[in-house]
């Protein structure tokens, strides 16, 4: 027994050593999987959203439902605004370079109200989100990293409710004035 003590001594401790690697491994292949269902859960969120944008009088752009409360077009330039900053930080990615300041530029973009304007930042800001999607390397997605310091499957799941729940309140902004979901008819 004595004369394999050193082989099970070897073993033992490189075992761990291997099984952490082999772990990061399916760690990387699970944030993969999960990278993809994301991506393609926000896909189906941003075709709702622009039936929505497009389905929606512009005319009816700076309604709101009350005092204080985001109108149709804030809330679909803030979901931009999630597109172009929130969903690439979410994989520790950047908004577009000519984005600006975030505490700046979100707010400015809430601004705009032309239908024609709203619909092309929607479409653009998608753009800019599924390529920063699609790049994001799954092996620098395990643990806890940057920007946020929560764990991708965290992100996502955080992300993709909160524009859900956008996706619902512009429903409910569309049946208030009358306007019923595309997909719905």
């Amino acid at each position: 027994m004595r004369s394999f003590m050193p082989v099970i001594l070897a073993v033992s401790f490189a075992a761990p050593s291997h099984l952490a690697r082999a772990q990061d491994a399916l760690d990387a292949k699970s944030v993969a999987h999960l990278r993809t269902q994301y991506a393609n859960d926000l896909d189906t969120v941003h075709v709702k959203i622009l039936a929505l944008a497009n389905a929606i009088p512009a005319e009816k752009y700076t309604w709101r439902p009350a005092p204080g409360v985001r109108s149709i077009s804030e809330v679909l330039m803030h979901c931009a605004g999630e597109w172009y900053y929130y969903v690439p930080g979410s994989v520790g990615k950047k908004p577009p370079a000519d984005f600006g300041v975030p505490k700046e530029a979100l707010p400015k973009l809430e601004k705009t109200t032309a239908k024609a304007d709203v619909i092309a930042q929607l479409n653009k800001s998608w753009a800019h989100s599924k390529t920063e999607l699609a790049a994001a390397d799954p092996t620098t997605l395990t643990g806890k990293y940057k920007p946020w310091g929560i764990t991708f499957d965290q992100a996502a799941f955080s992300m993709s409710g909160d524009m859900h729940e956008h996706l619902g309140q512009l429903i409910t902004y569309a049946r208030s004035i009358g306007v019923k979901p595309p997909w719905s008819k």
